[in-house]
């Protein structure tokens, strides 16, 4: 999967790259938040806003979503070079924006295309971090980070529980691995379905949406890639890297004298 071999990483470089890869952590959760207090309400009341037939389907348009995403963002490769980060937000926040102009039903014809534009994204900061965009184990670590709890979480832990679900992926098949993830990327479409059309907003919530959606799934993309190049250059085993994220993230313990 990797390009080159990996070369030992001293524990202060380890130490310092876990600290960077905290702060890329935190930087993902709090576009969510600033989501939220734009459109108002609780990312679990969202959903109900969605008429039902639209919630009934959601499931199988993100199957669809991610198996046309990740055969049009490789192929893609081949013909147009990757995009800096902020490019591929300022991309998708234009398509926000004009998707969240129509409605729902704009806004559901643009998703596969932004869905498309964050796996190419991811794509490419595999390829930053060492690893072959084109090789299939990339591109399910790609789906793996679609299967994170989104950047309308609430829960501060929640996207840890995919950073550490690397044995579902190993021996999967892309389509078996698509079908795994797709409920999970249901809900958090469907989030960002109903944010994108809250009323009176229109494309000012379409372009924040995918603002948020588009920053999240890169930083999450840069930690995920991250740890795995960490692993291999520094002997140190993924669950220890996990454990050792995990304390950065935690804030610091009161002592009481």
């Amino acid at each position: 999967m990797t390009q080159n071999l990996p070369v030992p990483v001293a524990v202060a470089e380890t130490e310092t790259e876990i600290r960077t890869l905290a702060k890329r952590y935190k930087s993902a959760n709090s576009v969510g938040m600033q989501l939220l207090n734009l459109v108002g309400g609780q990312a679990e009341n969202l959903m109900e806003k969605l008429p039902d037939n639209v919630k009934d389907r959601l499931e199988l348009v993100a199957e669809r979503a991610l198996t046309t995403a990740l055969s049009a963002a490789n192929r893609s490769r081949g013909v147009v070079p990757d995009q800096k980060g902020w490019l591929n937000t300022a991309i998708t926040t234009a398509m926000g924006a004009a998707g969240g102009l129509g409605g729902l039903p704009s806004a559901m014809a643009e998703m596969p295309v932004t869905v498309t534009v964050l796996m190419r994204a991811m794509l490419a900061i595999a390829a930053e971090h060492g690893y072959d965009p084109d090789s299939p184990e990339v591109m399910k670590e790609c789906l793996a980070v679609f299967a994170s709890a989104g950047p309308l979480s609430e829960d501060d832990g929640a996207d840890l529980g995919f950073l550490a679900a690397r044995v579902s992926i190993t021996g999967a098949s892309v389509n078996a691995l698509i079908a795994k993830v797709a409920p999970k990327v249901a809900t958090v479409l469907g989030q960002k379905l109903a944010a994108q059309t809250v009323p009176v907003l229109g494309a000012a919530a379409g372009a924040a949406v995918n603002y948020a959606y588009t920053s999240y799934y890169q930083e999450m993309a840069h930690v995920h890639f991250g740890l795995l190049r960490l692993a291999e250059t520094s002997g140190v085993s993924r669950a220890e890297l996990l454990a050792a994220l995990k304390d950065e993230l935690e804030p610091p313990r009161i002592r009481r004298n």
